[in-house]
C-alpha cells in the first residue's frame, strides 16, 4: 500500500482537518495544560488537533509505537530534525519572497525555496538509507521518497532550478553613475583595478589604519535604484530572466503533498519525545503500554500524573508513583482516604494514562496494559456559577445523567468527589445509584469518594486507599494502595470534611 501518513496505518483513518476543539474532559484531567506544554514553540505545525483525536484501532496504535521506537534512535531523530530545519528554511524563503515588491526578486527567492526543498527531500532519503529502520511507517516513507526523488518530475525540477541560478550568476554587467543618471550596459571585460590599487599601497602600510569604507545596509528589500538597475540588466539578458519567470509560473505547486504532510505529522512524535525527555533524564520511567480492546484487565507499574510530574520536576521535587491493577471481573477503583492524600492525582493519572495510550504514545510507568476506550467521561467538582439557574447538585446530576446515557461498555469514567455539596446521607444514596449504573454497563471507572460503602457494592469494585505516615496521621505519603478502608486512621479527616470534628461542632453549637 502506498505511503500516506506517518500517523495512521490505515489511510481511511487519517485525521479530518479542522478539528480544533479539545474534548470536554481535558481540563479535569489537566490534559489541556499538558498539550500546551507539549506543543509549545511549534505553532507553525498546528499540532493540537492530533492531540484531540484518540485512535479507535489497535493497529494504528501499534503503528505509532513502531515509529516512536525508531525516532528514539538518535541517528534517526537527527535526520528528521535536519529535514525539519531545511523545510522551515524553505517556508521562510517562500514567506519572505511573497512580501517583496519587485518581481524578479520575488522569483529569485522562489527558486531558492525550490532548491532548499530539493536538498531537504534528497538528504532525508540519503539519511534514511543509511540507518536501520524497523517501523512500517518510516520504511514506507523511505520507499516513497526513493520513488519520488528518482521520478523525472523531481529531477527536472531540481536541475532546472540549479540551471536558472547558474545562468543568472554568470551574468556580468557594469553601470556608470554620473550625477543622478545611471547607465547600465554589458560588461566589456573591464579590468578590476581594486586588486592593483591594494597591491600598490600595501608597501606604505604602517600598522592598522582606520577603515573609511562605507558600509552598506544588508537589507532584503531592494530600493528603487537597485530595482531599476535589475530591470535594465533583465532587458540586456532577456533569456535567463524569461526562463526564471517561466519556471516560477510552471512550478507553483512543486511540493509533494505526502512530503509536506510528513513534515507536519512527524512533529507530533518529536514534540512528545522532547517533552518527556526531561522527565526521563530525571529518572522517571515511560513505557509503551499494551493497548487492548478485548480485555479490561488493566494495570500500571509505577505510573504517575504527567502534569504534576512536569511541575514537580521543574521545582526539583521527587515524584511519587503508584501501581494499580484490575483483574478478572474487576472494573471500578473506589479511592478513599484523608484529604490531600493523592486521591485526585491518582484518578487523573488513570485518565491520563488511558488517553495518551489511545494516542499511541508512551505513558508514565515501567509497564502498563490499558483499555482502548470509545468515550472518556469525567466529573470533578466545579464552582457554582451565579448565572446558572440550577443548583449545583442539580447541574451535577444532569451532567452525570447525560454521560451515563451516552456511555457504552467500552467507556471509561473518572469521578472525583461527586456530590460533595450535599449531605452524607444523600451522597451515599446518589453515589450508590451512579455506581450501580456504571457496574451495569460493565465500564471501567475510578471513583474518588469518602463513601466507603461504594467499595463493597460488588465483586467488580476494588478499594484503594491513600496512606499516611503510621506515626503521624497528619503526614501524607501520597501512595495509593489496594486494601479496604479500616475507618479508624481517617476518622479525623472525615470529621473535618463534614464539619463534625470537636472544634467544628463547638463552633456550630456556639453560633
Amino acid at each position: 500500500m502506498p505511503f500516506q501518513s506517518i500517523l495512521f496505518d490505515q489511510p481511511e483513518h487519517t485525521l479530518r482537518e479542522g478539528r480544533e476543539a479539545a474534548p470536554d474532559f481535558f481540563a479535569d484531567l489537566n490534559l489541556d495544560q499538558l498539550v500546551e506544554w507539549i506543543v509549545a514553540g511549534k505553532d507553525e505545525y498546528a499540532l493540537r488537533p492530533f492531540f484531540f483525536a484518540p485512535l479507535r484501532d489497535v493497529r494504528d496504535i501499534q503503528y505509532r509505537h513502531e515509529v516512536m521506537r525508531d525516532l528514539e534512535c538518535k541517528e534517526v531523530s537527527d535526520l528528521i530534525y535536519a529535514f525539519g530545519q531545511d523545510m522551515r528554511l524553505m517556508r521562510q524563503e517562500l514567506a519572505q519572497g511573497a512580501k517583496l515588491y519587485y518581481k524578479h526578486q520575488r522569483q529569485w527567492w522562489f527558486v531558492d525555496a525550490v532548491e532548499a526543498y530539493g536538498r531537504a527531500t534528497a538528504s532525508l532519503l540519503d539519511g534514511l538509507r543509511s540507518v536501520p529502520l524497523h517501523s512500517r511507517g518510516l520504511i514506507a516513507l523511505r520507499s516513497h521518497l526513493a520513488e519520488y526523488v528518482a521520478a523525472p518530475t523531481f529531477t527536472a525540477l531540481v536541475e532546472e532550478a540549479r540551471r536558472i541560478k547558474d545562468a543568472l550568476a554568470d551574468i556580468e554587467y557594469c553601470f556608470v553613475v554620473r550625477g543622478s543618471s545611471v547607465t547600465v550596459r554589458n560588461s566589456e571585460s573591464e579590468s578590476n583595478y581594486s586588486v592593483e590599487v591594494e597591491r600598490t599601497f600595501e608597501k606604505f602600510a604602517q600598522g592598522a589604519a582606520k577603515d573609511y569604507r562605507v558600509k552598506f545596509h544588508d537589507t532584503v528589500e531592494m530600493d528603487h535604484v537597485e530595482a531599476n538597475i535589475l530591470e535594465f540588466v533583465a532587458a540586456l539578458h532577456p533569456e535567463p530572466f524569461a526562463a526564471l519567470g517561466q519556471f516560477c509560473a510552471a512550478n507553483q505547486k512543486y511540493q509533494d503533498p505526502v512530503v509536506v504532510r510528513f513534515d507536519r505529522e512527524v512533529q507530533f512524535y518529536l514534540s512528545y519525545l522532547e517533552f518527556i525527555g526531561n522527565l526521563r533524564h530525571a529518572g522517571l520511567p515511560f513505557c509503551y503500554p499494551r493497548v487492548t480492546c478485548d480485555s479490561k484487565e488493566v494495570f500500571s507499574d509505577g505510573g504517575f500524573d504527567l502534569a504534576l510530574a512536569h511541575k514537580l520536576n521543574a521545582e526539583h521535587v521527587p515524584v511519587v508513583s503508584n501501581d494499580y491493577c484490575l483483574q478478572a471481573q474487576e472494573r471500578v477503583f473506589v479511592v478513599s482516604g484523608p484529604n490531600q492524600g493523592g486521591k485526585t492525582t491518582f484518578a487523573r493519572a488513570f485518565g491520563q494514562h488511558h488517553y495518551f495510550a489511545s494516542l499511541g504514545l508512551p505513558v508514565p510507568g515501567r509497564a502498563a496494559q490499558l483499555f482502548l476506550f470509545d468515550q472518556l467521561f469525567t466529573h470533578f467538582e466545579r464552582e457554582e456559577r451565579v448565572t446558572d439557574l440550577r443548583s449545583k447538585l442539580e447541574s451535577d446530576l444532569i451532567r452525570l445523567h447525560d454521560d451515563l446515557n451516552r456511555a457504552t461498555p467500552d467507556s471509561v469514567f473518572v469521578l472525583n468527589e461527586s456530590f460533595g455539596s450535599t449531605t452524607l446521607k444523600d451522597a451515599i444514596f446518589l453515589g450508590t445509584e451512579i455506581m450501580r449504573r456504571i457496574l451495569e454497563l460493565d465500564a471501567l471507572a475510578v471513583y474518588v469518594s469518602f463513601v466507603t460503602e461504594l467499595a463493597t457494592l460488588s465483586d467488580k469494585t476494588v478499594s484503594m486507599v491513600s496512606t499516611i505516615v503510621p506515626d503521624d496521621p497528619a503526614m501524607r505519603t501520597f501512595k495509593i494502595v489496594r486494601r479496604p478502608l479500616d475507618g479508624r486512621a481517617y476518622a479525623s479527616s472525615i470529621a473535618d470534611k463534614y464539619r463534625l470534628s470537636y472544634g467544628a461542632l463547638k463552633e456550630r453549637l456556639a453560633s
